[in-house]
């Protein structure tokens, strides 16, 4: 994904309320950090960089939501995360913290909600 293409997602984030402004524009001065900033104080051996949120419809296995996130603003993404599912019992976000520090890779998460026929997947890439 280019950059225009993730500000993109970023200011269409905001325009459906997803997230509110003050979070859309910590995410865009991310992208705006150079590299090797974005990657600071991320233990990653396997050069991980992203954190991969997917939102899948069970029954007719569309995906609704596909986010990715610099992994330097995973502590903001979990944050917000929390606010949109906190009925998720399942996913224990001091696990998902610990996962991403010690820089684990590929899916990390997967939860089903049979209430609402979703499958929620988190990925780091």
């Amino acid at each position: 994904m280019s950059l225009k293409e993730e500000r993109l997602q970023i200011l269409k984030m905001i325009e459906d309320g997803q997230i509110s402004a003050a979070e859309g524009a910590r995410l865009l001065a991310a992208l705006e950090e150079p590299e090797k900033k974005r990657t600071a104080g991320v233990a990653s051996p396997t050069g991980a960089r992203w954190l991969r949120v997917r939102v899948t419809d069970m029954s007719s296995q569309r995906v609704k939501v596909n986010v990715n996130i610099p992994l330097s603003l995973a502590s903001v993404a979990m944050k917000l995360g929390a606010r949109f599912a906190p009925e998720m019992e399942d996913l224990d976000m001091t696990e998902l913290a610990e996962a991403i520090q010690s820089g684990a890779a590929g899916r990390i998460v997967e939860v089903e909600d049979t209430e609402d026929n979703e499958r929620v997947e988190i990925f780091i890439e």
